[in-house]
């Protein structure tokens, strides 16, 4: 299997356990069965407004879920069976480092589900703890080894949180952070870690305000032979607007190939049903509507790249108001 992943990639993520399990159920590890079943329920709607969504303008070829093994097991054979691209994660949930959920054992997961992508999220500054990095780069360098020896492709999550030096210099405005400091540390992180053997097909990334940040990341992405790796963005849990933009902005850049947008899709959804003040049924819908929103707002975008000129690109992606 060759390195890289061009297709189009639109990901519905609910893959989240600690903090969907304490957040949205306020349920204390470990569960009881009635409360484990609970959460797999929840799933079950998250998945059957992605399902209700392809009936719609979502391409179905496009279309995929990222769920965890915990909770979605019968959603993934399900998706699978199905024909949907399908991501696993295969890290341990709630932890600052990167450890695999299932140990040694990780490898035969992977091939229990067969899943289109074995998906890893990981925090990782280039500028913070020196030691943590290594042990996260070794985990990583075995993952990348395992997948590529087993023709499985793989996805790579990156998260870049602050460092207290440099939240300093930034007079500890999270938005400067992101905008002035967090590319060019995403830059070096990515080359740092393909240094290192670690070869992701797809990076799914946290949204850059600007187009040349993301054109700059991909050719990072793709240098050296990597032509064919894609970049995805995801929602980060933020509001409408800012997703919105993140999205518009990756769709501009040739080498982003979609999103992957999970608690802005279904956290107001699952928890109006969880509270009664929705149906199930009205549930399942809103999940199918928001997500049938950002596959709209992503293409729109994309096609835009076919505009008269850049200057004429960069004013969609930019400016107008919020869409709705």
């Amino acid at each position: 299997m060759s390195l890289g992943y061009t297709e189009s990639l639109y990901l519905l993520p609910f893959d989240h356990r600690g903090s969907y399990v304490t957040g949205m159920f306020h349920f204390k590890p470990p569960l009881t069965a009635d409360e484990h079943d609970r959460v797999v329920r929840s799933k079950r709607l998250i998945y059957e407004g992605f399902r209700q969504a392809l009936a719609g303008p979502v391409p179905v070829g496009a279309a995929g879920i990222l769920v965890d093994e915990e909770f979605g097991a019968d959603i993934l054979r399900d998706a699978a069976a199905s024909g949907y691209v399908t991501a696993i994660s295969v890290e341990k949930s709630g932890s600052d480092e990167f450890q695999f959920e299932y140990g040694d054992a990780f490898a035969a997961h992977l091939e229990a589900f067969k899943p289109t992508f074995a998906k890893v999220l990981v925090r990782y500054n280039p500028e913070g703890d020196a030691a943590l990095n290594q042990r996260q780069t070794a985990r990583l360098k075995q993952l990348s080894e395992h997948c590529r020896s087993a023709d499985q492709r793989f996805m790579f999550e990156l998260l870049v949180p602050a460092t207290k030096a440099q939240m300093e210099s930034v007079r500890a405005d999270k938005n400067a952070y992101d905008e002035q400091l967090r590319p060019a540390l995403m830059r070096q992180t990515i080359r740092s870690l393909q240094d290192a053997g670690v070869e992701p097909d797809v990076w799914k990334i946290e949204g850059l305000e600007r187009m040349e940040d993301c054109e700059r990341l991909v050719e990072i992405a793709r240098r050296d032979g990597r032509g064919d790796v894609g970049c995805i963005v995801l929602g980060r849990g933020a509001d409408e607007t800012k997703v919105i933009h993140w999205l518009k902005t990756a769709a501009s850049v040739p080498g982003f190939i979609g999103f992957a947008v999970g608690r802005t899709t279904f956290w107001d959804a699952v928890e109006g049903f969880e509270s009664k003040a929705l149906t199930r049924e009205d549930a399942v819908s809103q999940v199918a509507k928001r997500y049938g929103e950002w596959v709209e707002i992503y293409e729109n975008a994309r096609h835009s790249l076919t505009s008269p000129s850049r200057a004429a690109t960069k004013n969609i992606v930019t400016g107008g108001p919020p869409w709705r």
